[in-house]
């Protein structure tokens, strides 16, 4: 996540300049043709417009779908926080007294699953953009912790030796988590360490968690829909490829009777490349957020929301030794 006021528009123009280089030439290539006279190569603008609004929409539809999934992404995590916080205190108050060791056990297997969770959502999907030069370039700016560890030494600080080889057995590590901690309550259920009430109240939190993991695989398992992103793409690729064209005729208008006659023309590669690098760049926007767990500086920061978690719940057992908080590096928190 982007915690500054803004990109800069330098860095902008940095992470859009292959595009920009593009959309030059793209734009320089009629322009050129025309000045050699041959005229029969421009287009008439009002088709070309006709299509930019079309454009418009699908991009805007796109975009507004980007930030849906986003959005949710980040309820998603914002429940997290709060059923974990409801889980931490519901289950010190209801089993302290009995049995501290399996409080505390608890609670570092629930920190190993708000772990495992985090390194699922990192792992790479086809239909992401994080392996495309552009997102790549621009990561290079920031650290991705899950690219940087191993889940299984992460989980080694949490788990038992027993428990870990168990985990790392299975296919899904975060349900199999849940899977134990329901397990370890009703033991603790049936050895009359917790009544009815403290049973179903800590019981419905673990349902709570599988709800919201189940939520936030959804999303990274299932793209935007692949013919609304091909429709976009083509549109938006024929779009840009005519507006040059369509432009010619008038740029070559504008200097009729005045001095620069003939020379106008010319002003078709900068204002072409204005009018096409605006819905370029509005389409790559859109991109950035569509995968909100891939590790882009506009993803939500399950990292950092995992950490603030840890530290809240080890601060109800009143642990003296608390993780740090993780900070941003160039304006980026994941």
């Amino acid at each position: 996540m982007h915690s500054g006021k803004r990109f800069g528009a330098l860095e902008f123009a940095i992470w859009t300049r292959r595009s920009i280089y593009v959309l030059a030439i793209l734009a320089a290539i009629p322009t050129t043709l025309y000045y050699c006279g041959w005229k029969f190569v421009s287009f008439p603008w009002q088709p070309i417009a006709i299509m930019g609004t079309a454009v418009a929409f699908i991009v805007g539809f796109k975009n507004n779908a980007s930030y849906s999934r986003l959005w949710e992404a980040r309820q998603i995590y914002g429940s997290i926080i709060n059923n974990s916080r409801s889980f931490g205190y519901i289950l010190r108050d209801s089993l302290s007294e009995k049995d501290p060791a399996k409080v505390k056990e608890m609670f570092l297997r629930h920190y190993a699953w708000l772990t495992a969770l985090r390194f699922q959502l990192r792992e790479p999907r086809a239909w992401e953009n994080m392996n495309t030069v552009q997102f790549d370039e621009y990561s290079k700016k920031y650290d991705i912790p899950e690219r940087l560890s191993k889940l299984d030494d992460e989980l080694r600080n949490y788990l038992s030796d027993d428990e870990l080889q168990y985990i790392l057995s299975k296919k899904n590590r975060a349900t199999q988590l849940t899977a134990m901690q329901s397990r370890e309550l009703t033991e603790a259920y049936a050895n009359g360490k917790i009544n009815d009430f403290q049973w179903t109240q800590i019981n419905q939190q673990l349902i709570k968690f599988t709800d919201d993991q189940g939520k936030a695989e959804r999303i990274k398992n299932f793209p935007y829909p692949r013919n609304f992103s091909s429709i976009t793409t083509y549109l938006l690729l024929l779009f840009i490829v005519f507006v040059p064209f369509g432009l010619l005729k008038e740029f070559d208008k504008l200097g009729e009777g005045t001095l620069l006659e003939g020379f106008t023309i010319w002003f078709n590669i900068p204002f072409s490349l204005l009018v096409t690098w605006c819905f370029h760049t509005l389409d790559s926007v859109g991109e950035a957020s569509v995968n909100p767990f891939e590790g882009s500086p506009n993803d939500v920061p399950i990292t950092q929301i995992s950490r603030t978690i840890e530290i809240d719940m080890r601060d109800m057992l009143d642990e003296s030794d608390l993780p740090s908080a993780i900070t941003p590096k160039n304006n980026i928190v994941l």
